[in-house]
């Protein structure tokens, strides 16, 4: 009977010691770290904006009129959250086609210009008059940028935007005014009633731009939200030997649509 007591007693002090030898090493074990997560999305949406110099140059005395166009863009993407937390940083990439384009007319002074004669031929000069303008510029556009999930809800990102252009449109036509060829003092041209003359620099649009995107995106159930990006490119639209337009022109574009999350 006593060695048998003596058994059970070291084996229950064995049980009892390994037990919470094991629950202490546990404790100390750290936490699993929560993993970052990918988020792929398709978005759809509508740039609104235009092609401007910044700031506007005093040659452009007043817009008359401007018509946004319908741009359409789609785009697919990928974010990665570094945690799954409500709040997190992030990382966001993808491919977007988009179209950029507008219409306006304007009064300008002594706008540097080079119209289309009658015969072809390129006159060049200083126009002092109405300026109508074309623009349909279509991209395939690179956002590289970091974001930042607030809550469940709400997320913002920022960064840079690199576009290829793929299809190209920026002309019109000058109306109601006078041509000075050469330069201020030149000989004057007058078109006046229905007169008009056309301008065409799509072959003078740079192929390859850049600049930065702000953006806000507001999720409203698991998959779908609706978002706005703003995007200032940094660079002329026109490469840098062309010279007829003496301002810089930047592309500058509100996209507002709507994404569904996978």
């Amino acid at each position: 009977m006593k060695n048998n007591l003596y058994l059970f007693c070291t084996s229950l002090s064995i049980f009892l010691f390994g037990g919470s030898s094991l629950i202490s090493a546990q404790d100390q074990e750290p936490a699993p770290k929560e993993s970052g997560v990918f988020v792929y999305q398709l978005r759809v949406g509508v740039n609104i904006g235009g092609v401007t110099p910044i700031p506007l140059p005093a040659e452009i005395r007043e817009l008359n009129s401007f018509n946004p166009m319908l741009n359409m863009s789609i785009e697919g993407n990928v974010v990665y959250w570094l945690n799954q937390s409500p709040r997190s940083w992030g990382w966001s990439t993808g491919i977007r086609l988009e179209n950029k384009g507008m219409k306006a007319d304007s009064r300008v002074k002594n706008y540097s210009m080079e119209i289309i004669g009658g015969e072809g031929e390129k006159v060049a000069g200083n126009w002092t008059g109405g300026v109508s303008t074309h623009v349909a510029n279509s991209y395939i556009t690179i956002p590289t940028l970091v974001a930042y999930k607030m809550n469940n809800r709400w997320s913002f990102s920022g960064g840079a935007f690199w576009s290829l252009l793929i299809d190209k449109n920026f002309s019109g036509y000058v109306f109601d005014g006078y041509l000075r060829e050469g330069d201020p003092t030149g000989v004057k041209v007058v078109f006046e009633g229905d007169k008009t003359a056309s301008y065409d620099f799509s072959n003078d649009l740079r192929h390859f731009s850049y600049g930065i995107q702000l953006g806000a995106n507001w999720k409203f159930s698991k998959h779908l939200n609706v978002f706005s990006d703003l995007s200032v490119g940094l660079n002329n639209v026109f490469k840098s030997d062309f010279k007829t337009i003496s301002f810089k022109m930047r592309p500058v574009y509100l996209n507002v649509g709507a994404g569904y999350s996978f």
